[in-house]
């Protein structure tokens, strides 16, 4: 049996999923996140349960990616039974996705999610009632404390079996007919598997998708544009409109036969939120909690750092011990051991306490508020507010960050953001600032480089837009309620993040080692960096070793940090390299070149030439920021 999880964003949906299949996909409280369906197979007895997270959606007319792939899924008939996932604390608002889907006429299930939360505003619902009204299975949740979960599979199978099909709740008499008699002259090969019913709401609506399938009929076209027009003079308003008020006035009068709303219970948490999200108070604490993060990070780095790559030193000092020194074995075990040392002594101490920082900051729902505080100052780059999205997601890796443009409706403002977020630093280059300006210079150099980072971001999107004129839309996004995450969630969600450097990234870490140590024994390595001198050492003033790392670091960016411990044959860097050079190391590194994988999906999302455009960008800004940075840093240090 095959289910798929629909429901708007932050609604729970993705949680659930995950407490039925494990930790397949990345949760956060964050609008928009999931734009690729993700599936799993879940086997409970002797069955076997596929089971699909569709995308967060607000409705099902096509208006971005994410609704029409989630359409496209459930029209295609793939899904047996469709669970409708509704944060039960917005029951009224979150309705109207139900009546859309009830549309389709396929097996559903209702689940009614964060009933703790509901309960808190004061919301009873009585889901005997809303059973009732809809023809289905209505089932009560809590997903983050996995309260309710095992009734899903149970009301699914009574949903399929039964043929439980959603009933339709119907509009005012004079727009039922109207959908009738479009019903009666639709063409047959339009109809298939989809309900006629759909598809005439659709049309009424002026769902551009749908209107490109009726373009083949000129008088079944005509006549709907009469339709529209008739309606358009009734109510005195479009037919969109008319539609979507009809749907509204349903959902309000189910709420109201459903539920009952109480006082509210008074919390801190509306406090904290009224703080976090002031004007005044808003703007310092964004500051002192990001930066917090990245101090706690630094502190607990290098704590670790230091005993973890001692023991890799000792192991190969005592090397030339046990095998001759110009050896190639010797080389490939130095390379083996310094690749380990790279992944497990510098890596990891960074990487694994930023992940459980940027989990928190996820399940706590400080993200969307953080992107509600910057939407003024993205429009005053010329950037739409909804732009911070794909920024703060880039700061744990650039791939989602790019995909996650999907989300902006204007092809400028994609490409602007795309070009953008390749400039952010990922836990990758994140890794890079801790280890060589976190660990030899200081937490507020580190941290100072982020801020720098930040404005380099800012004026470059300034440019940008300058030279891409257009007027941007204010934001319009869902801000979900404080909540406190769950110590199995945070583990669950680190591990998973953590799982992809160990898995991808480690190996490459150990292989790429091993191949510098080969183009050492070689003597390739030398040739390679006088190939590179010109701009390592003459621009940047860098080791000419260096720039052979550099190379390394367009496969993964935490490599040319692995590779320079290795070309500069110590992990104490600040005895072979100045500050300065540490400094103009990491800003060269954190604006070049973006890495394999982020070019790959700039390729698949704005196609060849834009790809080659945004790389050409990166390394002219990466070696301008860093020219400068070493003539100014010169003078000062």
């Amino acid at each position: 049996m095959k289910i798929a999880f629909i429901g708007q964003p932050n609604a729970g949906k993705s949680t659930i999923f995950n407490g039925l299949a494990g930790y397949k996909t990345v949760t956060a409280n964050f609008p928009g996140q999931t734009v690729n369906y993700t599936v799993s197979t879940v086997k409970l007895g002797d069955e076997v349960f596929e089971i699909v997270d569709l995308p967060g959606i607000y409705s099902l007319t096509a208006i971005d990616m994410a609704e029409l792939e989630s359409r496209k899924y459930i029209l295609s008939g793939q899904a047996d039974v469709v669970i409708n996932v509704i944060d039960a604390s917005t029951l009224s608002r979150s309705l109207e996705l139900t009546l859309q889907l009830a549309e389709l006429q396929v097996p559903m299930v209702i689940c009614l999610n964060m009933m703790d939360e509901a309960r808190r505003k004061g919301i009873e619902i009585n889901k005997e009632k809303l059973s009732q009204i809809f023809g289905v299975p209505v089932i009560e949740t809590v997903a983050n404390k996995g309260i309710g979960l095992d009734k899903i599979f149970s009301s699914a199978k009574e949903a399929y079996y039964k043929k439980l099909i959603p009933k339709i709740q119907l509009f005012h008499k004079d727009i039922e007919e109207k959908i009738e008699e479009i019903e009666k002259m639709m063409p047959t090969e339009l109809v298939k598997n989809i309900p006629g019913r759909y598809i005439s709401l659709k049309l009424l609506e002026g769902d551009q998708e749908i209107f490109k399938e009726i373009r083949n009929y000129p008088e079944f076209f005509n006549k709907i544009k009469q339709i529209r027009e008739e309606i358009k003079k009734t109510h005195g308003r479009h037919t969109d409109s008319v539609i979507s008020s009809e749907r509204h006035a349903l959902t309000m009068n189910i709420f109201e036969e459903v539920a009952k709303v109480g006082e509210p219970s008074k919390s801190l948490r509306e406090k904290v939120d009224d703080i976090l999200t002031n004007k005044y108070f808003g703007y310092p604490l964004l500051l002192i909690i990001v930066f917090g993060i990245f101090f706690i990070v630094f502190e607990i780095g290098r704590i670790v750092e230091d005993p973890l790559v001692g023991i890799f030193d000792s192991m190969i000092e005592k090397l030339p011990g046990f095998l001759e020194n110009d050896s190639l074995i010797f080389f490939i075990f130095k390379g083996l051991l310094e690749g380990f040392s790279g992944g497990l002594g510098v890596a990891i101490p960074y990487l694994i306490p930023f992940f459980i920082g940027l989990t928190i900051l996820e399940d706590i729902g400080y993200l969307p508020r953080m992107a509600f505080l910057m939407d003024t100052i993205m429009h005053r780059i010329g950037l739409h507010g909804k732009s911070i999205l794909p920024f703060v997601i880039s700061y744990g890796c650039n791939v989602p960050g790019v995909m996650g443009t999907r989300i902006l409706e204007s092809p400028r403002d994609r490409f602007i953001t795309a070009a953008l977020s390749v400039f952010i630093p990922c836990a990758a280059r994140s890794t890079i600032i801790f280890g060589l300006v976190g660990a030899y210079i200081g937490g507020l150099a580190a941290a100072g480089l982020y801020i720098f980072n930040i404005c380099i971001v800012m004026i470059l999107g300034g440019i940008l837009t300058k030279f891409i004129p257009e007027i941007t839309p204010g934001l319009i996004m869902e801000i979900p309620p404080l909540r406190i995450p769950t110590l199995k969630n945070i583990f669950l969600k680190t591990w998973l993040r953590l799982k992809d450097f160990m898995l991808v990234a480690w190996p490459l870490l150990v292989i790429s080692s091993i191949i510098l140590s080969l183009l050492e024994y070689f003597k390739m390595d030398t040739i390679l960096n006088k190939i590179f001198s010109p701009i390592v050492s003459w621009m940047l003033g860098l080791p000419e070793e260096t720039g052979i790392t550099l190379v390394f670091g367009i496969l993964r960016k935490e490599l040319s940090m692995i590779m320079l411990f290795q070309a500069m044959h110590t992990t104490q860097l600040n005895t072979v390299m100045t500050n300065v050079q540490l400094i103009v190391f990491t800003i060269f590194t954190l604006f070049y070149i973006p890495c394999v994988g982020t070019m790959g999906v700039l390729l698949r999302e704005l196609g060849a030439r834009k790809m080659i455009l945004i790389t050409v960008l990166t390394i002219t800004v990466a070696l301008i920021l860093s020219v400068l940075s070493r003539i100014i840093l010169s003078l000062i240090i």
